[in-house]
């Protein structure tokens, strides 16, 4: 049974000051989240951890991960501003972006974030935004074909068909960028590749460091290049639903590390440093959306209509993904109905759940909407002219800080022109 990080008291409280909806992190489990990340990967010195920003992009958790070690994964122009308020310099910073704009490599360039080109024709394109080739560079893998290893049921998969994603580029494409980033003063180069969204498998890294290390060995006797970096991305999940059993990123550690000798030690390479670029596992089961029930409506369904919307969290309504939903003070309450829990746009798909069943449900009873912490507050939107909620972080001493205030009408006006 999933049970929330925080109690109906502590709602109740919190409530009192900032009006639901809001988004709510856990400050104590992120931070030994990301220590248990570190700890597992820890035999690889050199190893970083690059939080995926876009995952959940709020100043006060960036600058906690990077209290925790971890540096930046940006993948946008905002989001290389934002690391860089946040303190994070030089490489710290991994910039892994797709389709990028020149103004976006130069500031890249300007922070002396690592670069990670996702594409052949961007080695001229960098060349032309910067004036040069940085020393250390990146490229992205995408090795085609299908990749469903660890498959989670949340119904979405970002990348399980590598075949069909826009992302990286082709074996022969690789070695080519390498051979020509190194030609226009490359020194050190890195390797990256994504196969695959949330994986609920200990499996999932291993595999994918396999891949990335066989790679690197090839790649390093057709092309003379020095490989000293692999990333390896993110994708490992976490379990939305209550069946599902969480990944053991000790075990997945171990399980990289046996790779790590297995395929680079022999082949000289036991010098290569590993990153990863985790969003979801290091922030996603340390937030919830907190809302409040407002109405009921008895037609051909049972609905519950909440003051939260699909402009607070767009996963479901976009994806059908699953996230479980604590009525607070009712966790052990029988499950007596079954509703759709569902905001007010004005789209048929704004459903927190369909067909769910819940404890008896008054007017008034607040909901933790679980596994908000990535990809919830950072997907939000206006349409309907709802206005984007609060994020309030629970901190260490159980007290309770606003990190990033409610949106207000003068905001949604803001930028019209009357």
């Amino acid at each position: 049974m999933k049970r929330p990080f925080v109690t109906k008291a502590q709602l109740d409280e919190i409530v009192k000051t900032y009006p639901t909806p809001f988004h709510l992190y856990d400050e104590k489990g992120i931070r030994a989240n990301a220590r248990r990340v570190n700890a597992a990967f820890a035999w690889n010195p050199g190893f970083r951890e690059y939080f995926a920003v876009k995952a959940t992009p709020n100043p006060t958790l960036l600058k906690i991960f990077r209290e925790e070690g971890c540096g930046a994964d940006c993948s946008s122009l905002t989001e290389l501003m934002l690391a860089e308020k946040c303190g994070f310099r030089g490489q710290e910073i991994m910039f892994s972006s797709n389709n990028t704009l020149a103004e976006e490599y130069r500031l890249a360039d300007r922070l002396g974030a690592i670069i990670n080109l996702d594409d052949l024709t961007h080695v001229d394109f960098l060349e032309e935004s910067i004036g040069h080739i940085p020393e250390t560079i990146f490229c992205r893998y995408n090795p085609g074909g299908v990749f469903t290893l660890g498959a989670s049921k949340d119904g979405h998969q970002v990348m399980d068909t590598p075949g069909d994603a826009k992302y990286g580029m082709t074996r022969p494409q690789i070695a080519q960028a390498f051979r020509a980033l190194k030609a226009k003063g490359a020194k050190t180069f890195g390797l990256h590749c994504f196969l695959a969204s949330n994986t609920i498998s200990n499996d999932y890294y291993p595999e994918l460091a396999g891949i990335l290390f066989r790679l690197a060995v090839e790649l390093k006797e057709e092309t003379g290049c020095d490989i000293r970096y692999i990333n390896l991305s993110g994708g490992i999940g976490i379990p939305y639903r209550p069946e599902e059993e969480a990944n053991d990123i000790a075990l997945i550690g171990a399980g990289v590390r046996q790779k790590y000798e297995e395929i680079l030690v022999p082949a000289g390479m036991g010098n290569v440093k590993l990153c990863g670029e985790l969003g979801r596992f290091m922030t996603g089961p340390y937030g919830c959306l907190v809302t409040r029930v407002l109405h009921f409506k008895h037609i051909y369904k049972e609905y519950v209509g909440v003051d939260a919307c699909a402009a607070d969290l767009m996963r479901p309504a976009v994806y059908g993904a699953y996230h479980h939903i604590t009525a607070a003070g009712k966790e052990d309450a029988p499950c007596t109905q079954v509703v759709d829990v569902t905001g007010s746009l004005c789209e048929n798909c704004d459903k927190f759940a369909v067909d769910r069943p819940m404890p008896a449900l008054e007017r008034g009873d607040l909901l933790v909407i679980h596994d908000t912490g990535a990809h919830g507050h950072s997907m939000g939107y206006n349409y309907n002219g709802k206005l984007r909620s609060a994020e309030l972080l629970l901190r260490e001493d159980g007290t309770v800080k606003l990190i990033r205030r409610a949106e207000t009408p003068e905001d949604y006006f803001a930028t019209a022109i009357w």
